[in-house]
């Protein structure tokens, strides 16, 4: 019979994608190395700490959710994945009260959000796998022993039979280009969209207990989202304190991605006012720059969902491959899981055709 061996992958990146492939791989026996430049896991799907002292002198401290917005189950693997996830208390439903007058885009759909955190869902999936911070990857070598990474002129030592980038595509580009140049050219044309992120703690509006909404999609203006992250399942809730989270419009971020941050911050502060028709009273507010947030609305640079070369020993797979219908986390997701199953296939295929090993 035959003896399946284990492979040594690297996966450059833990967003959802990194670690949902590295999960997989884990799963089926593999060793896996997940490396990225953030000092944790979660990419797109991110919490912010913010404290400060209220105007009573009291010091305080809160998480908000400055990444995707919520996660929604379109196809029926992704279906599968939540309602497994949800069983397990890694995912929660929220059910917002929703403003008046939004777009009807995602009104109406069943929405989800990590519990604790938004990262918790990548910590989750990544049990089981090595991993490394802070490595910026900027250099993949490839030789008769495998592959290895090279992040500001260092070499990690170890050595890998694949390698896996779950990147930003203009990320991905320069490290597929000595290896797959049909691969970089795709990867840096594709325009991937901004987002500027507003987060804060204010002051609680004092004519109701609750808000009047928790969740609006602006149908003009700056604002994409906003949002009440202390009304999300899990999040804390202080008396006297509204925590918000807005996200501008692609268009908006692009046409003002290098304009200072102090100016983005007042801009977006007063299109939450007008969102909400009444001042804002802030306690504290920072903003968040997303270079690579959201993928194109036409699709990806290929009409694939991941990219997969077995003679290479290299894949790629992220939201912004145009294989699936939706993007975002779940498209990301998809996207790790078709590349994942290539890997394993081919993984297993080797195995056969190289290793005999007897049964005592």
């Amino acid at each position: 019979m035959t003896c399946e061996k284990a492979q040594h992958i690297a996966v450059v990146g833990a967003g959802i994608a990194g670690a949902a492939c590295a999960n997989a791989l884990v799963r089926a026996g593999h060793a896996v190395h997940v490396f990225d430049k953030s000092r944790g896991p979660g990419g797109r799907l991110a919490t912010r700490r913010l404290e400060g002292v209220d105007r009573h002198g009291q010091a305080w401290t809160t998480r908000l959710d400055h990444g995707a917005v919520a996660l929604t189950a379109r196809s029926e693997a992704f279906r599968a994945f939540v309602e497994q996830t949800l069983r397990a208390g890694g995912l929660a439903d929220w059910a917002p009260k929703l403003a008046p007058g939004g777009s009807a885009s995602e009104v109406g759909e069943r929405l989800y959000v990590p519990t604790l955190d938004l990262p918790a869902l990548c910590r989750g999936l990544l049990d089981g796998a090595a991993t490394t911070w802070g490595f910026a990857a900027d250099t993949l070598h490839t030789g008769p022993l495998g592959w290895q990474l090279q992040s500001g002129g260092e070499r990690h030592p170890a050595r890998f039979d694949a390698v896996v980038l779950a990147l930003p595509p203009a990320q991905a580009a320069p490290l597929l280009s000595p290896h797959r140049l049909d691969w970089a050219r795709h990867a840096a044309a594709v325009p991937m969209q901004p987002c500027w992120t507003l987060m804060g703690v204010a002051e609680a509006e004092q004519t109701s207990s609750s808000p009047a909404w928790d969740l609006a999609r602006p149908v003009s203006g700056p604002l994409a989202w906003a949002l009440r992250n202390d009304t999300r399942p899990g999040r804390a809730r202080v008396p006297g304190q509204a925590h918000w989270v807005a996200h501008a419009r692609p268009g908006w971020s692009r046409q003002h991605l290098e304009q200072p941050a102090a100016w983005v911050r007042q801009q977006m502060q007063a299109a939450l006012a007008d969102c909400l028709g009444r001042p804002v009273d802030w306690h504290h507010a920072a903003v968040h720059r997303w270079r690579y947030a959201l993928p194109p609305l036409n699709g990806g640079a290929s009409a694939a969902s991941f990219w997969w070369d077995a003679a290479h020993g290299l894949g790629v797979c992220g939201d912004f491959l145009g294989g699936s219908a939706v993007g975002g986390v779940e498209g990301a997701w998809l996207s790790a899981r078709g590349l994942s199953a290539a890997l394993l296939q081919h993984a297993t295929q080797a195995s056969a055709a190289s290793t005999e090993c007897t049964v005592h």
